[in-house]
């Protein structure tokens, strides 16, 4: 098993899902408003932000506009521009628009991948060797998501021995980092931390990423409990956009804003300018029926009288 370092890291990467992950889950809005998230987005520091997913409109209509997206932004050549591509067709999508970075995403859960890309775990490994392998052939590298690493909705409790086996296939696949996704926010901090063991005793720490929601309130508290493992990578979107289908009202990804606070009170560096990240998730709420779901957020805004 992996051994704490019982040293934090002194830097971070930020990995920001919100323009995916976030709005994806949320009512759509404006291409333009998209467009400027991202743009606020880079100015306030972030060195890596996933902008677009190209999947089905049919599946997925909030994600329709990705292409028109990625051609729109004003890019900066120190920021990774990514984009989900579950196949073959996504990815080529994905290059004529000049995505930086693309991913995929599987399940630990047999039944989550069953009831949510209808094929078994195993199926939809095999899907993404063609993806990857394009990937290689481009030089373009290839991100990997993992669901359900923490409790599914259909099968409850995960075992850690298929988290593991999924997250080490996707790495030996050529996923030069995965990210350990609790896609409905149920575990702790315990939880959370014997899972990163597990698996960080089959990929190397420094190629794991945590991606995990807030739906129970604990993710701050399950990232806190694995940093001195040694791991430096959070996945977060910023205003906590997602929603999570699973638990009607319920918050969805953890906040970007509350996991910078969080960090730079310990000391560790994201390059993340808090106030212009409020600001950015500020400006995306005004198009969405509700304000942002980061506690710091709020905190600071409220000082400013909104």
């Amino acid at each position: 098993m992996a051994t704490p370092t019982n040293a934090l890291p002194k830097h971070v990467k930020i990995v920001e899902v919100g323009p995916r992950d976030g709005l994806q889950n949320e009512k759509a809005v404006p291409t333009q408003a998209k467009i400027d998230l991202v743009n606020q987005l880079t100015a306030a520091g972030l060195g890596y932000i996933e902008a677009a997913s190209f999947v089905s409109p049919k599946w997925i209509p909030q994600m329709a506009d990705s292409a028109d997206v990625m051609q729109a932004i004003d890019r900066d050549n120190n920021v990774t521009y990514a984009g989900l591509t579950p196949n073959l067709k996504g990815f080529e999508n994905a290059m004529a628009v000049n995505t930086d970075e693309v991913a995929v995403f599987g399940a630990a859960s047999e039944a989550f991948s069953q009831k949510n890309i209808n094929c078994s775990i195993d199926e939809s490994l095999a899907r993404f060797e063609p993806v990857i392998s394009a990937a290689q052939e481009k030089g373009i590298r290839v991100r990997g998501y993992v669901s359900c690493v923490l409790g599914c909705p259909y099968q409850g409790q995960v075992p850690l021995t298929d988290v593991v086996r999924v997250a080490k296939t996707l790495y030996d696949m050529g996923c030069y980092e995965v990210s350990l996704g609790d896609t409905i926010g149920v575990g702790t901090p315990w939880q959370a931390r014997a899972m990163l063991e597990a698996v960080a005793a089959e990929v190397p720490m420094e190629h794991l990423a945590l991606h995990f929601h807030n739906t129970y309130g604990q993710a701050l508290a399950n990232i806190t409990a694995c940093l001195p493992l040694g791991v430096a990578t959070i996945d977060s979107a910023v205003a906590g956009l997602g929603g999570c289908p699973y638990a009607k009202g319920a918050s969805g990804n953890v906040a970007t804003e509350d996991v910078v606070y969080m960090l730079h009170g310990m000391g560790i560096e994201t390059g993340v300018n808090l106030q212009k990240l409020i600001a950015a998730g500020d400006a995306i709420c005004q198009h969405l029926s509700h304000g942002p779901r980061s506690q710091v957020a709020l905190a600071e805004l409220a000082k400013q009288g909104k």
